[in-house]
């Protein structure tokens, strides 16, 4: 992850830059709205572009019954997530693997024995992941237990009541903590903006977690009752362009949570080109955080192959 990306270093916390934030909702809804509307790409083009979003996903287990044998399948199917004979038939040069595989702290050892010489990155959640109401201490134990495991990225949540009390100077210290606790690990953090109320929390929300040396800024833990969705998008990624005029640094960014089919998947792609650029349809800087998405992609790229849908079966994951 981020090979080819210098991290991010994060910067002091600039308060006139984080309560600057505006939001206007109409404005951002008609621009969420117009992605799916116009954006469109057919065929051989979008066979190509779902071959690449395989390649941005954090295939994700995070069920309270996982046991390691799952997760060993759950990397079987990272390192091979495309048929061989639809590899073929796509005629590329290497097979596809998908960006990391993301599992809780205990299952970082078995997803790391699993992946041994592929090449992929575990991700593991951490910091009380999904509400994150531990205490601090405990919280930086955990991602320094999976990072010892072998975890190269971290998924950390932060504390909403920060961003619903407006105390930025508490959000961003608690997110360097967790920065310095990763190590050479990187950070990406689920900002949760289901329970932030709205945009202008996001906003703000984003800019304080870059400030303070997130690698990545992610929307959800999956586990809200609401997760991804365009309009939030579209105000995170306003808030990585405005980071990056202001410091020149790139930081990532990973929609998660409801994301199940390739038709959003190349949605979700299109306004990363569009806003950001083509920088951000790579994994150094764009993932899905995603469990069934890999079988709807994988049945689009049989029908291009084929012109015949499969049942979901053919493709399973574990």
């Amino acid at each position: 992850m981020l090979a080819n990306t210098p991290r991010n270093p994060g910067m002091p916390l600039a308060l006139d830059l984080v309560e600057g934030a505006r939001a206007n909702l109409s404005a951002v809804e008609r621009r969420a709205a117009s992605l799916p509307a116009r954006r469109s790409v057919k065929k051989a083009w979008q066979a190509a572009w779902l071959v690449r979003a395989i390649g941005l996903i954090d295939l994700t287990t995070l069920a309270g019954d996982d046991t390691p044998a799952r997760v060993a399948r759950l990397c079987a199917k990272a390192r091979r997530p495309l048929r061989p004979d639809l590899t073929e038939a796509l005629g590329l040069k290497a097979a596809p693997t998908t960006g990391a595989v993301c599992v809780y702290p205990t299952m970082v050892a078995p997803a790391v024995a699993a992946l041994a010489g592929s090449g992929i990155p575990v991700a593991s959640v951490a910091t009380g992941f999904p509400a994150g109401l531990m205490p601090l201490p405990l919280r930086l134990a955990e991602i320094r237990y999976a990072v010892a495991e072998g975890a190269r990225e971290i998924d950390i949540v932060i504390t909403r009541a920060h961003v619903l009390g407006q105390d930025w100077q508490a959000l961003y210290d608690e997110i360097v903590q967790m920065r310095e606790a990763c190590g050479e690990a990187h950070l990406k953090a689920i900002l949760a903006t289901g329970d932030l109320k709205s945009l202008r929390n996001v906003h703000k929300a984003s800019m304080v977690a870059m400030m303070a040396g997130a690698d990545f800024i992610k929307t959800s833990t999956g586990k809200e009752g609401v997760n991804a969705t365009l309009p939030v998008g579209l105000v995170m990624c306003r808030a990585i362009r405005a980071y990056g005029e202001v410091t020149g640094h790139k930081v990532g960014f990973k929609p998660a949570g409801g994301i199940a089919s390739a038709k959003e998947a190349l949605t979700w792609m299109s306004l990363m080109k569009e806003e950001l650029g083509n920088d951000w349809l790579q994994p150094d800087l764009f993932r899905f955080g995603a469990s069934s998405l890999l079988t709807d992609i994988e049945r689009q790229i049989e029908h291009f192959v084929t012109g015949r849908y499969s049942a979901a079966s053919h493709h399973a994951i574990a």
